[in-house]
This record gives structure tokens, C-alpha cells and sequence, in this order.
């Protein structure tokens, strides 16, 4: 009789979590190349090859995330999978519509190509949106429903991205009609985006095959969404205590996922990856079994990945040990594949796999075409005449990234808007060699005199500038410009802080360490300067997403988002 084949792995010493009952038991994790081979009382003969003492540590599933952005990171998909992995999180479904706004298809088909070298398994959805608004902004590319139905067939594809003109498809226009439909044909699962979406018009966006939501909604939109089958994806804004008392007060916990959407890659060294979100989620009150489902089982149901997120045989050996209570998940040591990838949330060697992060990304460089930037770019030149009038306004909260409506009175002169010393003002410069420039004034900050510039601007990623004067606009806007795209801070006419983003304008082919030295080092200058807000990145990069609520400015006019169309620079009534 022929003795069974030896196991690579034996983990012992510590205790399973069950994604399916929430149970805690002690058992042997055995791994045969990049499966688990059994799970076995402590103790019950099997060789193996190698041994992992996990004593003290419980035994948990790889994180999976069914709803994220790479290039929100501003790193490429090998320096991304270190970080994360080190993490727990072992998959992710990235949908790369920032970077194929930037450069359309070639730019999708390179990040695919970089995330299949490395340890974590990343697999992609199409940006169903580009540019995000039609007709309202333009970006540096523009997909058909052809265009995305030939990408839907690429490796590693397995979703349609988030549909964010979702304005477009409760109205049944017949772009989103046919890109919505090409996914469904190939059987795709078919991401959401639809802040506070209600009543009939929910009903018709689900109609169209449209099942998640990965936004913010008041607490009574997200039952409504959840009672009728749409998945909830909740991100760390998302996770307030009222959300979690409503859910738990049903008379059955709807499946819901832990996604992280969008962190750079100083908050993810700092506080952690899905990780960090299951800490915010115990913190909101839900409860720790209900959170590791939300990390595992559920995303992995979703991405239809039936081979994860339970510690099982035959399941894929995607791992994390975990120390102390499970509340903590705070990870001791990570596998992905049956193989260790990191320890104590450091990435061993090779995690993100061969080739280096700049590898093959000449294509997607020289991407910023605008002209020299100074002072007199600045000027806010119009047609009204002399005197005071009432301009429209964007109002920031500390919190979301949704923007209000407001108004501001302002004196014009000669043809341009006297704002210095009166107001902050943001401004829109189209980087892609067209012409297209729009101010408005900014409300809800009080900052010193100085300025941000940024090319990282969901989901055109124009040149955005946002200043307390023309000096220091022009200032921060330059350093981008000769950066090759990034975010640069100044204060007066100094700048302070730089994160360079030649890769698209998005992201850095940097070290890890590198980015995130230079990401706080922005954090802090926005912070000195007065900037406050719970993701200060995300709060200056979505002023120009004008799919999300409700006033936002593009490179061709103001956006009202629940309308969809234009507005003037006047407020209504002036």
C-alpha cells in the first residue's frame, strides 16, 4: 500500500475561526502546494515537510476585497500587493478606472500584466465609465460598449467596474443601456455606484442587473437597498454606529463586505488594509464573526471565488494568523498560496514577484500636456460685468466626500473676479492638450495662504488647483507639472511637500517606502495648512467627480449631479 504523499506545511498550535458558524476550535491546518489538505484535530499523524508553530494565534481566511482602486494607493500593482499583503489581504477585485481614464485600454492591459507577477491574487473589473460623465468632462480616453466588451474577455477580468453614471442608466441612456448590457450578456457580475438611490429610481438602476453599492447612504437607504438583494459594500465612511444598529436590529443580518475603496499608502502603513476597516467596523458595534465574514466568505461568494474564504480542505491555502482577540485582526503572519508572504506586517522577500514597479510604463508617462503655470493662469477672467455678484459655490464637510451647493458674493472688475484675499478658489485646467478651464469658490475651510495642485482627479484626472492666492496656485501646480503629474502643497509662494505621479499622473513607480514618506509628508503639509478632513486625498480628488453628489466642477463647467448637466457660475436667483 502506497503511503500518502507528505504535506509542504503543518500549522499547529492554534485555533481555527469558522467564516461559517463563527465557532473558534483548536485544529492542525495542513497545506499540499497551494491548497489546505486537511484540517485535523491537534496532533492526528500527518508528515510534513515543514512546520508552522502558531501557537497563541487564531487561523483565519486571506482578506478578500471585492471593491477597491490600486491607483488610489498611488502605487503600481506589485508595490500595492507588498503593502497589503502584509496586511491579510490576499485578493482583491481592482477596478482601474483612474488610469484607464488617464490612457484607455493600454493602460488597463498594463496593470493587469503588473498584478499577475505578484503573490496576491488581483483580478479586475472594467471602468464602465470613461470618461465618468459623458458629455460633462473630458478625460484622456473614451470606451465604447465595444471597447469594454472586448476587455471584459481579457484574463483576470471578471466584472463590469463600478457603474457610477448611474443618473444615466435610471434615465435610460443608450450608452450606459449598451455597456450594461454587453456585461450581462458575458455573464459578468456588474458593480454599483448610487449615493442615497431610492424608490423607483433604485428600482430601475437594479433592474438593469446592477447588485451592489459601495457608497455612503443615510442609514434608512441602506435597508432599503439590503431588504430588496443589493449587496452593501461598506468602506470606513460608511461604518457609523447608527448603520450597524440598524442592520443588527433586522430579523436577519443581510450578507454584507468590508471593502476599502480608496487608501493611499501612508494610511495603509499606518493604521492597515481591510484590516483597519474590521477594527473601524467592531468599533461601529458589529460584531467581530459577523466582521471576518464581511472579509472573507461574503467578497469571495460575490467574485464567485468558491475556492475561498473559509479555512476548508481543498479550499486555496490564503491565510492569516491572527494575535490576540479576533476583534484586534491584527495579523502575526500572512500566507497566500500555501506560501508565507509576510510576518508582522512586513512583506518577505519577493512578495510582490519579479520585475520591478516601473517595468513597461513609458506608455503611460508624459501624460500632462498644459502650459507653463504661473501667476497670471490664475486669473479668473470673465464676461459679467462690473460689480458684485453671487457665484456658485462648492461646500466640503470634514467627513465624505459629498459637496453642497452654496453661494458667495464676489466683486468683478475689468473682466476678472476679484477673489484674493476674499475667498479659496478651485480650478480645472484640462491636461490633455484641450482647451477647458473653470474656477469656482471653495467653502467649509479656513486655510492660510498657500495652495494644492494635483493631477490625481477622479476620474478625468485634469489638472486640479485649489489656493488662497494666484502665487502660491501657481507654485504647487508647476512642481505637478514638472513632476510629470502628482500632488504638490505649497504655503505662500514655498512649495512644502511633493508626491511626484509619473505613471499616468496617478501613480509612482517609487518604492513603497518612498511613496509613503512622501504621501504624509502631503498629509501634514495639508493639515498645517488648515485642510481638515477624515481622507484629505480623497476629499480634494472627487471635487472633480461629477457623478457623486451633488455640486462638482470639471474642465467644462460646474455639474449639478442630480440633474446631470451644466450650470453657470452664477447662483440661481443672482
Amino acid at each position: 500500500m502506497t503511503s500518502p504523499r507528505p504535506h509542504d506545511l503543518r500549522i499547529s498550535g492554534g485555533q481555527v475561526v469558522s467564516s461559517f458558524t463563527g465557532e473558534r476550535f483548536a485544529a492542525d491546518v495542513l497545506v499540499r502546494s497551494d491548497l489546505i489538505s486537511g484540517v485535523l484535530p491537534p496532533g492526528t499523524p500527518a508528515d510534513a515537510r515543514e512546520h508552522l508553530d502558531a501557537t497563541g494565534l487564531l487561523i483565519a481566511p486571506g482578506f478578500v476585497d471585492a471593491h477597491m482602486h490600486i491607483e488610489s494607493s498611488f502605487l503600481t500593482p506589485q508595490t500595492f500587493a507588498a503593502l497589503t499583503l502584509a496586511r491579510g489581504t490576499t485578493t482583491v477585485l481592482a477596478d482601474p478606472h483612474e488610469i484607464v481614464n488617464v490612457a484607455g485600454a493600454a493602460a488597463m492591459r498594463w496593470m493587469i500584466d503588473a498584478g499577475a507577477t505578484t503573490a496576491q491574487t488581483q483580478l479586475w473589473g472594467v471602468p464602465s465609465c470613461v470618461p465618468a460623465l459623458e458629455g460633462l468632462e473630458h478625460a484622456g480616453a473614451r470606451l465604447t460598449a465595444d471597447d469594454i466588451d472586448e476587455m471584459l474577455g481579457w484574463p483576470g477580468v471578471i466584472a463590469l467596474g463600478e457603474v457610477m453614471d448611474y443618473r444615466a442608466v435610471v434615465g435610460d441612456d443608450p450608452r450606459m443601456r449598451e455597456v450594461v448590457g454587453v456585461a450581462r450578456r458575458r455573464g459578468m457580475i456588474l458593480d454599483g455606484h448610487c449615493p442615497n438611490l431610492s424608490g423607483a429610481d433604485l428600482s430601475a438602476y437594479l433592474a438593469t442587473g446592477v447588485d451592489s453599492d459601495h457608497t455612503k447612504n443615510r442609514t434608512e437607504v441602506v435597508l432599503e437597498k439590503a431588504r430588496l438583494g443589493m449587496l452593501m459594500m461598506l468602506q470606513e465612511k460608511c461604518l457609523l454606529p447608527e448603520v450597524a444598529q440598524a442592520l443588527l436590529a433586522l430579523p436577519q443580518l443581510p450578507p454584507f463586505c468590508l471593502v476599502t475603496d480608496d487608501l493611499a499608502a501612508d494610511h495603509i502603513l499606518v493604521h492597515g488594509h481591510l484590516d483597519h476597516i474590521a477594527r473601524v467596523a467592531v468599533r461601529a458595534g458589529l460584531p467581530a464573526e459577523a466582521v471576518l465574514r464581511a472579509l472573507t466568505w461574503n467578497p469571495a461568494q460575490r467574485l464567485r471565488l468558491y475556492d475561498r474564504g473559509v479555512v476548508a480542505p481543498g479550499k486555496r491555502a490564503d491565510l492569516v494568523l491572527l494575535r490576540g482577540e479576533l476583534a484586534a485582526f491584527d495579523p502575526a503572519v500572512v500566507l497566500a498560496g500555501g506560501r508565507i508572504v509576510a510576518r508582522d506586517a512586513v512583506a518577505v522577500a519577493e512578495t510582490a514577484g519579479p520585475g520591478t514597479s516601473a517595468a513597461g510604463t513609458d506608455a503611460l508617462t508624459d501624460t500632462v500636456h498644459v502650459e507653463p503655470q504661473d501667476a497670471d493662469g490664475f486669473r479668473w477672467r470673465t464676461d459679467l460685468p462690473d460689480g458684485t455678484h453671487r457665484f456658485r459655490a462648492l461646500r466640503l464637510n470634514p467627513r465624505d466626500t459629498y459637496t453642497e451647493e452654496d453661494a458667495l458674493d464676489l466683486p468683478v472688475r475689468d473682466g476678472e473676479v476679484d477673489w484674493e484675499g476674499r475667498a479659496t478658489v478651485v480650478r480645472v485646467r484640462n491636461r490633455y492638450g484641450r482647451a477647458g478651464t473653470v474656477f469656482a469658490p471653495l467653502l467649509g475651510r479656513t486655510l492660510t495662504d498657500g495652495a494644492l495642485a494635483t493631477t490625481y482627479a477622479h476620474d478625468s484626472h485634469n489638472l486640479v488647483t485649489l489656493g488662497t492666492s494666484r502665487t502660491a496656485m501657481a507654485a504647487a501646480a508647476r512642481e505637478v507639472v514638472a513632476s510629470g503629474g502628482g500632488v504638490a502643497v505649497a504655503h505662500g509662494d514655498r512649495v512644502v511637500a511633493s508626491l511626484p505621479l509619473p505613471v499616468g499622473g496617478v501613480m509612482s513607480p517609487a518604492p513603497a517606502d518612498e511613496t509613503v514618506r512622501r504621501s504624509q509628508a502631503v498629509r501634514d503639509a495639508l493639515d498645517a495648512w488648515g485642510w481638515d478632513h477624515l481622507n484629505p486625498f480623497m476629499s480634494v480628488s472627487t471635487l472633480t467627480l461629477a457623478v457623486s453628489p451633488s455640486l462638482k466642477i470639471t474642465d467644462r463647467s460646474l455639474v449639478d449631479v442630480v440633474r446631470r448637466a451644466p450650470v453657470g457660475p452664477l447662483a440661481d436667483g443672482a
